[in-house]
């Protein structure tokens, strides 16, 4: 990987500026132009290395203290609607489909649903229930039991191009 993509990669991974233009700061970051990391992106996403951007939110440092994963068992041929319904819905911050893995884990749609106590999370999924109509599908709700390091994924590290600069 040339030096332009791996600095570009690094910079995005620290997190992008909450600016109109984000990666005209990470140009600035870097010593480049604004254009050159576009087109460094533009490239990324062309070759897949890059499928989306997202958000990592420290609910805790808001005020949600409860955080639960809800898992469902949901007939195959009724998970895209239901997770796109309940993907929808402003309480649910993630809603995925996974494989089964039976026979001890049958539940192949998740979503994660955050709020300022266990008991308003709880008020929160009945509702889902009942406004989705999904009331007789097999769940389990999964509080967090503790708090780990939210991050967004590493590609590139400060090791990794110490030893490129030092071999190169």
């Amino acid at each position: 990987m040339d030096d332009i993509r791996q600095s570009v990669i690094k910079a995005m991974q620290e997190g992008l500026a909450l600016t109109a233009r984000p990666f005209a700061a990470i140009a600035e970051r870097i010593g480049s132009d604004e254009e050159t990391v576009l087109g460094v992106v533009q490239e990324l996403q062309a070759t897949g290395a890059i499928k989306r951007f997202g958000v990592v939110v420290r609910h805790h440092e808001l005020g949600f203290r409860a955080n639960a994963m809800v898992v469902w068992d949901v007939p195959d041929g009724a998970v895209k609607a239901i997770a796109d319904r309940l993907a929808e819905e402003p309480d649910v911050t993630l809603c995925y489909r996974r494989p089964r893995r039976l026979p001890s884990w049958p539940y192949n749609l998740f979503c994660m649903i955050h709020g300022l106590d266990r008991e308003s999370v709880q008020a929160r999924i009945a509702a889902l229930r009942r406004t989705h109509g999904i009331e007789n599908i097999p769940h389990c709700v999964l509080f967090s039991g503790r708090r780990f390091k939210q991050r967004g994924a590493v590609y590139v590290s400060d090791d990794a191009a110490r030893g490129r600069r030092a071999n190169g």
